[in-house]
């Protein structure tokens, strides 16, 4: 990692680098060891000159957003990672809401709020950035991005930059050419919202926030829903169906209020949680002949 330093401090000498950088700081599990290194870029332009400086000494960095469906093990990751939190703007162009990769969601719910575009409030309450949502094709109460997002900018492996039309980009259930393509770094996404009324926009979105708020468990630190949706099932009610909700391992637990959540509840170390998942897919499948996959992506196993 030496010679990557050297050359990231001589290409963007203003990027911010952290050595063997604890990863529990950056994911919601608030777990996992320290990544090697990690840039943080604040600008598009440092975020592809890391890139770009990283591959052509012949290392593949891996893309950090809010890291809210990782899990990082309890021996970290030796190698690199780019968080794309620093890139964080938005604009309108043309009535269209344009937002760099790193946003949170639920702030770029409220900045198309703040323009009183509506089409976004499903998102304010999914804790993920963009980047994320986009791969995903995040989706809560009924919306998902694919509905509303009009195209993508992404720095591919060849270290160019493309826009991509939205059909183009094959957004289905938690799945996108992204994700087949996790070497591609999304930069920015453009979005076609109408025109709504702020009041009411507000409101929707307030709604969905207490929605949220009365049935998952949001105090505490969790990567989201643990498994996808199988086909023609829900996975909480499969895990609360095989008697699964409570139960733990260590300091990882299916939360008691939403069993779709593995929830850390203490000290709760990556291999508790592996485990854990592993005990629910295998007691689901022998008691369903359902196989749960997961959603939480994993890193450093």
């Amino acid at each position: 990692m030496t010679a990557l330093i050297e050359e990231l401090n001589r290409r963007a000498p203003q990027l911010e680098l952290r050595e063997y950088e604890p990863m529990s700081r950056h994911t919601t599990f608030r777990i996992g060891g320290p990544a090697r290194l990690m840039a943080l870029p604040a600008t598009q332009k440092e975020a592809v000159a890391a890139v770009r400086a990283a591959r052509e000494l012949g290392i593949s960095p891996f893309f950090l957003g809010n890291g809210s469906d990782l899990l990082v093990s309890d021996q970290g990751f030796d190698g690199f990672i780019v968080k794309t939190t620093g890139l964080d703007q938005t604009r309108v162009v043309n009535r269209r809401l344009r937002a760099e990769s790193g946003i949170p969601l639920a702030r770029l719910a409220m900045a198309a709020w703040g323009q009183g575009l509506t089409g976004l409030e499903f998102a304010h309450g999914i804790p993920g950035t963009l980047g994320g949502g986009v791969t995903m094709n995040a989706g809560a109460y009924g919306g998902e991005l694919v509905q509303v997002l009009t195209s993508v900018t992404f720095l591919n492996d060849a270290g160019e930059v493309v826009t991509l039309p939205v059909e183009e980009c094959a957004l289905t259930y938690r799945h996108s050419l992204f994700t087949d393509h996790p070497e591609w770094l999304i930069l920015e996404a453009e979005f076609e919202l109408a025109q709504g009324v702020p009041s009411l926009i507000k409101i929707k979105m307030d709604e969905l926030a207490q929605k949220r708020r009365s049935k998952q468990p949001l105090d505490l630190p969790s990567a989201g829903s643990t498994f996808k949706r199988p086909e023609g099932y829900f996975a909480a009610a499969l895990i609360e169906q095989c008697g699964l909700k409570g139960v733990g391992i260590g300091g990882a637990q299916v939360s008691e209020k939403h069993a779709g959540f593995v929830v850390n509840r203490g000290g709760a170390t990556a291999d508790d949680v592996r485990r854990l998942m592993e005990l629910i897919q295998n007691t689901v499948y022998r008691e369903t002949g359902v196989t749960l996959e997961p959603e939480v992506k994993f890193l450093g196993f």
